[in-house]
């Protein structure tokens, strides 16, 4: 079966949507070798993760026109090439499709991350709420199945988007092999070395903007008596942290690292004592499943789709209340023996979330439709 995909977040995307992409069309590429991987991508990549097997081929925009067009390229004109190419099935990653493509022969399907632009309005312009909406009802309507990424985005997709259950597919996220390769010293030490890390620390992954609520991770960190690295792209919710640390003066307890390589960041995981991570609402929380893989124990918000990714296992804590978060981390830090068997009942859990039980459930719905 030739199958395409909106490869936009492939070459341009280095954290969620993007990874999200590019480890979706590896696990295809390696279970079902058979398949011809057709990568619709709307100008020259900028990110170079994925790694181009035989079966795969990026197909960029034909003609100047569409080249220098390139995002009504990817909201319309692609479908004719994909028509042409003779796709049998093409697949959205992120909750778009292009128009063109409903009243043709070739099967469609969407994965739809979340809805938290729906859910929390306040975090997004009147204009990106709009455009946004107006997309993911389309591609919601006219694919012949949605993937939703968990059964919390399954419950927002049939909520907020007035689309039947029996339309909905739920198939997990995994994570880049990266996460499930055990570091040796060596490489932990020359991390340490490069990036000046502690000897031990508490770790928080993800974009520095007030959704993910670093800042209630930083003020739980007040009286601990370990440091905290925090990882991610710096928004304009990063000066309230960066206030609140001079205020508190926790300029030496506090580290923010931004740029790291894949390898670099799995190394990192694996070198934490704890993982932190009390967003407010994720449709999945991908950097649970990393921390999982890394055999890190976990701390996240106890409401939404948390619990469905960090399993029975982890930790969990209400992410407004700051002063629970640190009794947790103080409890985990000086307990060897609770991490311990977090991190083995973690590591069972995870494998639900294997590539082989992906690609086994991503086939079976291509099937079902084509």
């Amino acid at each position: 079966m030739k199958v395409g995909f909106d490869a936009k977040r492939i070459f341009h995307n280095t954290t969620g949507l993007g990874n999200y992409s590019r480890d979706l069309v590896s696990i295809l590429s390696k279970f079902s070798p058979e398949n011809e991987y057709v990568l619709y991508n709307p100008k020259p990549k900028k990110v170079t993760r994925l790694h181009l097997r035989d079966n795969m081929k990026e197909v960029l925009p034909e003609g100047m026109v569409w080249k220098k067009l390139s995002s009504l390229w990817r909201q319309r004109a692609v479908s004719k090439q994909i028509k042409r190419d003779g796709i049998a099935l093409y697949h959205g990653l992120s909750g778009e499709l292009p128009r063109g493509l409903e009243n043709s022969t070739v099967k469609t399907v969407v994965t739809i991350h979340d809805l938290i632009f729906m859910r929390y309005p306040k975090l997004y312009s009147f204009f990106d709420r709009k455009i946004h909406y107006s997309k993911f009802l389309y591609a919601a309507r006219t694919a012949d199945r949605v993937i939703a990424i968990s059964e919390q985005t399954k419950r927002d997709i049939m909520a907020f988007l007035k689309i039947p259950e029996e339309k909905i597919t739920v198939i997990y996220q995994g994570c880049n092999e990266a996460f499930k390769q055990v570091r040796d010293d060596a490489e932990k030490a020359a991390l340490r070395a490069k990036l000046n890390l502690p000897e031990a620390f508490v770790l928080n992954v993800g974009t520095i903007e007030e959704r993910k609520n670093a800042l209630s991770v930083v003020k739980a960190m007040k009286n601990q008596d370990i440091p905290l690295v925090i990882v991610g792209k710096k928004t304009d919710y990063y000066q309230q942290i960066a206030a609140y640390i001079g205020k508190e003066g926790m300029e030496d307890r506090v580290q923010f690292l931004e740029g790291l390589s894949l390898d670099e960041l799995a190394t990192l995981y694996q070198m934490a004592t704890v993982f932190v991570y009390p967003s407010i609402f994720e449709g999945f929380g991908i950097p649970i499943i990393e921390a999982l893989y890394s055999q890190t124990p976990v701390i996240t918000s106890n409401s939404g789709v948390f619990p469905e990714a960090g399993g029975p296992h982890s930790a969990y804590v209400d992410p407004y209340d700051s002063e629970e978060l640190a009794k947790m981390i103080k409890k985990l830090v000086a307990s060897p023996a609770d991490r311990a068997e977090m991190i083995t009942k973690g590591r069972e859990f995870v494998q639900k979330f294997d590539d082989a039980v992906i690609a086994k459930n991503l086939n079976r719905l291509y099937e079902e439709i084509s």
